[in-house]
């Protein structure tokens, strides 16, 4: 029944997944994290790392990812089919009508209004990963300014630095990589 399901949560994230790969991540959280407490948040947070370190897209990887570590070989199998099936669907829909009719403004208007959409659900998904990274919880704790984990603010802001200096995404991966292995195995960063 788990597989069932498992595929069924992922067609419903692959239908209403406008946006790419980072539009998706709200929809997979609200599914495997929210939903159905398959994962906890900070094991999805590890599987959007992983995800975007990884060749492919982000969406796909990233429910590839959770569904091996929900059920398995056979849960990344059918996790990663369900993302896809609502896209291939629609794609030859949308190819039909582009071939029949040419360009629709219909279409286009509808695309329009979702991008709004698509940068608020990419902002959620950012503001969640902040939150864990600079006090170690779920959510906004009560007093903001208690509990701040320097190491979380120093990475951040330096990562800022980097993205705003054009450093390549390889090389901030692997220095982010590198610091958090040193920072772990001085007992500092988990």
């Amino acid at each position: 029944m788990i597989y069932l399901l498992l595929y069924w949560e992922f067609v419903k994230v692959g239908l209403f997944c406008v946006g790419g790969g980072y539009a998706s991540m709200p929809l997979i959280q609200a599914a495997v994290v929210d939903g159905n407490h398959w994962l906890t948040l900070s094991e999805f947070v590890d599987i959007f790392t992983i995800s975007q370190m990884t060749p492919g897209p982000i969406g796909i990887n990233a429910a590839t990812f959770a569904g091996m570590k929900v059920a398995g070989t056979a849960g990344a199998i059918l996790a990663t089919f369900g993302f896809v099936t609502p896209s291939l669907i629609l794609c030859i829909i949308v190819a039909k009508l582009f071939f029949k009719y040419g360009d629709i403004g219909i279409i286009r208007g509808i695309l329009n209004g979702l991008r709004p959409a698509v940068i608020a659900l990419i902002c959620s998904a950012g503001l969640g990963f902040v939150i864990l990274s600079l006090w170690n919880e779920e959510t906004l704790p009560a007093s903001p300014l208690e509990n701040l984990d320097p190491i979380g603010i120093i990475m951040l802001i330096a990562t800022f630095i980097a993205v705003r200096l054009k450093v390549s995404v390889i090389k901030l991966l692997a220095g982010s990589g590198v610091c958090g292995l040193l920072l772990g195995m001085m007992g500092k960063f988990f």
